[in-house]
């Protein structure tokens, strides 16, 4: 691929309850916002709730034709249960990924708001702010979805050598960068 040909990329905020996604082309330097949104699983059973996750997903890739796939790792929570249950719904997105047959790219929260925010630690609000700016949107992404984009824009980030400047001097600690 030319450094000028563009490059879709699907990003992927995994949640059990809610799953943002967000898609976007990368021709050159230039960012393209291309479609976004959420899955939202209904209450009940595991087993639905991932599939809602995997299936909705699976619509997703067909309709977008995304070449690669970027989504958030899980960090450890201090529910142990939680942070299961996350994983859970994590690898029913990458199961969608891999169905497809697409590569799959992992980033941690802190490298993904420090791509976008430039600090590992900013707010929500800030990667909304900074995603809406980013990709000259007219309106503000829903959270879930913002986080999506955010993650391709990482990942965006990452191919022009700056997604080493997320967790350049910091150490692992606890399961957790700091």
């Amino acid at each position: 691929m030319t450094h000028s040909s563009p490059a879709r990329i699907l990003g992927i905020d995994p949640g059990l309850r809610i799953t943002g996604f967000g898609v976007l082309d990368k021709v050159g330097q230039k960012l393209i916002y291309v479609a976004s949104g959420f899955i939202k699983t209904p209450g009940g059973d595991l087993p639905e709730r991932l599939k809602v996750i995997l299936n909705s997903l699976r619509e997703v890739i067909e309709m977008h034709q995304p070449q690669l796939v970027a989504i958030e790792k899980v960090f450890v929570n201090v529910n142990p249960q939680s942070t299961l249950l996350l994983g859970q719904a994590r690898g029913a997105a990458i199961c969608a990924a891999v169905l497809a047959s697409l590569p799959v790219a992992e980033y941690t929260a802190l490298q993904v708001k420090q791509a976008v925010v430039g600090n590992g630690h900013a707010k929500k609000e800030q990667v909304q702010d900074m995603v809406q700016r980013l990709l000259e949107l007219s309106d503000s992404p829903s959270p879930d979805a913002a986080d999506a984009l955010a993650c391709a824009i990482c990942h965006a980030h990452a191919g022009m050598g700056m997604g080493q400047l997320a967790t350049k001097g910091l150490r692992m600690r606890n399961g957790r960068l700091s």
